[in-house]
């Protein structure tokens, strides 16, 4: 980041856009921004009006937050997000999360696509982390220390047994796939190997992506509850006959939209 920027000032600009004050923040990843379209918004910032937020530019994640209520449920969504990959910081791509947490979020849902490492999974399926596998080449905990937190986080319960209660017996009222497994996160942009797919089959990873993990991080600094979710939108590659593309996770992403949309509804109105 060019500039330390305080997330209170961001905190601020989303207070000041509406008097409703959510407690349930979504980060909307590839593959689920169809869910704006069932949002009772009352506000919209873009992330060009709140300082420190980073730029994405990723086909499918436009960038604004949006406060507003889901299925009845107070909710602020982040549609889109920055990734290492674009060339950002782990600093600027964790920066929304330390904003969040000064706005007065307390659990966070975050979501992505990934590929499909276990056999079993199909594409359209969802994915709820049990537990990841981080291959990131940096932290976004290193460095200079926030004033008031923890520098060593214990990440034994880094997805919160309460949340996934929830968002199973969400799964099962919209009728979607849920699978459980563990994320290995990738700072990419490349695909993986045949070769890397095997190996990361071995260590125990279901599914494999390039974000999510850096936030999941920063919230349980933060002392979040957090939850995180993959749409599994095409079999890794050696599993896969077919060279991978962002196209075809894109297209994925377009057949999945109901059900995406229909579980991020039940997920918010069973949120307590």
């Amino acid at each position: 980041m060019r500039a330390k920027v305080n997330p209170k000032t961001a905190a601020t600009r989303l207070r000041r856009a509406s008097r409703l004050r959510p407690r349930l923040a979504i980060v909307l990843g590839s593959g689920f921004n169809c869910v704006t379209n069932a949002m009772a918004a009352v506000a919209t910032v873009p992330y060009a009006k709140l300082a420190g937020f980073p730029k994405s530019t990723v086909a499918g994640h436009r960038g604004e937050a949006l406060i507003g209520k889901l299925g009845d449920t107070p909710v602020i969504l982040l549609n889109g997000r920055a990734h290492y990959y674009e060339g950002h910081s782990m600093e600027e791509v964790t920066f929304p999360i330390r904003a969040l947490a000064e706005y007065g979020v307390d659990s966070i849902l975050l979501t992505n696509a990934a590929g499909g490492i276990n056999r079993k999974f199909r594409v359209g399926d969802f994915m709820l982390f049990k537990d990841h596998i981080n291959l990131m080449p940096d932290n976004p905990l290193r460095g200079e220390l926030p004033k008031g937190l923890e520098r060593f986080i214990d990440l034994t319960h880094t997805y919160d047994a309460a949340h996934a209660k929830t968002i199973r017996a969400a799964a099962r009222a919209a009728k979607a796939t849920l699978r459980h497994g563990v994320y290995l996160a990738l700072p990419g942009p490349n695909y993986e190997t045949p070769a890397e797919i095997r190996a990361f089959a071995k260590l125990g990873a279901d599914a494999v992506g390039m974000s999510t993990v850096p936030e999941a991080l920063v919230a349980r600094q933060h002392g979040m509850r957090v939850a995180a979710l993959s749409c599994i939108t095409n079999a890794a590659v050696g599993i896969s006959k077919c060279e991978l593309s962002h196209n075809e996770v894109l297209d994925t992403v377009t057949q999945v939209a109901t059900k995406a949309l229909r579980l991020l509804t039940e997920i918010a109105k069973r949120h307590g």
